[in-house]
């Protein structure tokens, strides 16, 4: 996940009572670490994250793998998703002097992932996959995997296409799958746009379309290419490439680019209405008809 810049304390420590991935990228001056100190010892969970990671990185302080250990212990049992999800992680590799725990690696992940967090979820999927520190149980992947996807998470989504495509954990679907590779895909996930190759036969001009600028995709959307129509709304969906996160551009582009016979934004509408995202209300009557559209079959009767 991208780190911002650098930001005025008050600021940052807001952004750390509500945010998943607080990081900065210079040193904290000497009365900055001694400001977070203070919150940290108050009990604010944001604080005593950007505590762990200072001592940690070692920013305006000498590395301290013992204090920073601690403090993210502090902001995961205080319930702070991204130490939980951070604390798996060191759980999991041995880091910071911790030894290696896929038990409470994943405790920490389960406890993120409920909170929302899309990388802990992601990391409780793989667990789930490789059956490290819980059983093998792809239909807990799965249900991990579509948190974290729907959530944006672009290697969730493209683990998810590969699931689908291989009918591993879930039923063999390749338009489910490739529909969640292009999601990835648009949001620059090169992995994914290697795979659509293989999986789709969009021909070389559309593939390079994942990787166009905004204003000619645009254009070409304008213009009634559906591809183009259904990658820009891949991309008000998750906010990727520079666009602007959009729930109604996004389901405005789909249902341009399912009126014109695209397939997989047909299966991104049925997606929408089943679990009810874009702001839309669940309707299981939609999903089956856009899903029943998507693989020609013959329509039910609901509006059109």
């Amino acid at each position: 996940m991208k780190r911002p810049a650098h930001v005025h304390l008050g600021a940052m420590l807001l952004l750390l009572g509500i945010c998943t991935a607080p990081t900065v990228a210079v040193a904290e001056s000497p009365s900055e670490i001694s400001a977070i100190q203070n919150a940290a010892r108050h009990g604010n969970q944001g604080a005593e994250l950007l505590l762990a990671l200072i001592y940690f990185e070692g920013r305006g302080v000498s590395p301290n793998p013992v204090k920073a250990r601690q403090w993210m212990q502090h902001a995961a049992d205080d319930g702070q998703p991204y130490a939980q999800y951070l604390l798996g992680n060191w759980y999991a590799d041995g880091i910071a002097g911790l030894p290696k725990n896929p038990d409470l690696a994943v405790q920490y992940w389960r406890k993120g992932a409920a909170q929302g967090q899309a990388q802990a979820a992601y990391r409780l999927a793989e667990a789930y996959l490789s059956g490290i520190g819980v059983k093998t149980d792809p239909e807990a992947a799965k249900h991990w995997l579509r948190r974290a996807a729907e959530a944006g998470y672009a290697p969730a989504q493209r683990l998810l296409g590969k699931m689908y495509q291989g009918g591993y954990g879930v039923p063999k679907d390749t338009l489910e799958g490739k529909d969640w590779l292009a999601r990835a895909a648009a949001q620059g996930d090169n992995e994914a746009i290697r795979l659509l190759s293989i999986f789709v036969e969009l021909g070389e001009d559309a593939l390079q379309g994942f990787r166009q600028g905004g204003p000619e995709l645009q254009a070409r959307a304008r213009s009634g290419d559906s591809v183009a129509q259904y990658q820009l709304a891949l991309r008000y969906e998750t906010g990727a490439w520079g666009l602007p996160q959009n729930d109604a551009l996004a389901l405005h582009w789909f249902r341009a680019s399912a009126a014109q016979g695209n397939r997989m934004a047909m299966r991104s509408l049925a997606d929408i209405y089943t679990h009810g995202l874009l702001g839309q209300s669940k309707s299981a009557r939609q999903a089956e008809y856009w899903r029943q559209r998507a693989d020609h079959r013959e329509l039910p009767e609901v509006e059109r």
